[in-house]
């Protein structure tokens, strides 16, 4: 696909196919990409069933999932999603939910007491997310009968909230085009390709999680492997089962598994490579790294208002200089 032809989100998921394009792997559960376009257009209809036009917030309080990337991209498509961190505490809803002028929440039906109050609090309506065990992502009590218009290249797909250097989170707008063209960059830096598996251990209420694990993976064909949460103990029991290709983490994460390593894993063959961004590391434990594991270790420099990576060191046999990104 060229980058012409990727201009919105909504493109982002052009392989309506029964190649696997998400797998849960606490559920041991498979969703092909026809599947996840039918899941992400019949959510948006239910969001402009409920009154969500473009430019409309849609605040998205959700541990990472299958149901939190059916909403990110049918938020997105419907009016503008807006992801927040489910661990916040009842000020911090508040705030972010007021400041993005959301219009509906979108959230777990369990275990999301702070959020619901802070949406009552705001007069915001709320609907919970659901999940079977099929893999159908639906929108409890929705509403229908309304389609959702389809997205444009210029139209916010998402906003994000960046601290700066003074003062309250910043909100950040990005465009269809700013996502999908930054999703495609990603793709082409690290040549993803269809037979690539992505293992978001990253957040996705967080650009890196968001953009370079799901969308670039989702644009070039491959599969997603979404936990509920990164987890150091199984991480490398899951890169064995789902035959994970590259994953993408913060130094802390590297670190983790590089303290529970004393020797290349047997689970690690499957790898390609491993990305690293958000935060530098130490040329000293990148050159560990590639030793333990046996593939390169690459940097990236992102920021969220970029639409996450501006630049990365390249795969081999291009050189590339631990400790910079250019």
């Amino acid at each position: 696909m060229t980058l012409k032809s990727v201009d919105t989100l909504l493109d982002v998921l052009h392989f309506a196919d029964s190649h696997t394009a998400v797998i849960v792997p606490e559920l041991d559960l498979r969703v092909t990409y026809a599947s996840l376009r039918q899941q992400v257009l019949a959510m948006a209809n239910a969001l402009a069933s409920a009154g969500i036009r473009r430019g409309d917030a849609v605040a998205i309080a959700l541990p990472n999932g299958l149901p939190a990337i059916v909403s990110f991209l049918a938020a997105s498509i419907a009016g503008t999603a807006a992801p927040l961190n489910p661990a916040y505490p009842y000020e911090e809803f508040l705030f972010f939910l007021g400041d993005t002028n959301a219009r509906i929440l979108l959230c777990s039906p369990v275990g999301t007491e702070f959020v619901r109050s802070a949406a009552a609090d705001r007069k915001i309506p709320v609907f919970s997310v659901e999940m079977n065990y099929q893999g159908h992502v639906h929108m409890a009590g929705a509403a229908t009968g309304v389609s959702a218009a389809e997205p444009t290249a210029d139209d916010i797909a998402l906003v994000l909230h960046t601290s700066g250097s003074t003062g309250r989170p910043k909100r950040v707008p990005l465009r269809h085009f700013n996502l999908a063209v930054s999703a495609a960059n990603i793709a082409n830096t690290y040549a993803l390709s269809e037979q690539d598996v992505s293992l978001c251990i990253m957040p996705l209420f967080h650009v890196h999680g968001l953009i370079a694990s799901t969308m670039a993976t989702l644009l070039s064909g491959g599969t997603v492997v979404v936990p509920t949460k990164f987890n150091a103990l199984s991480f490398w029991r899951t890169v064995r089962e789902h035959r994970v290709t590259w994953y993408s983490g913060v130094p802390t994460m590297h670190q983790l598994l590089v303290a529970r390593t004393h020797h290349k894993p047997a689970e690690a063959v499957s790898l390609r490579f491993i990305r690293s961004c958000s935060a530098p590391l130490s040329p000293e434990l990148i050159h560990k790294i590639e030793g333990l594991f046996g593939v390169p270790f690459v940097e990236a420099y992102g920021m969220t208002e970029a639409a996450h990576q501006m630049t990365s060191n390249p795969l081999p046999p291009r050189h590339r200089k631990a400790g910079s990104w250019a």
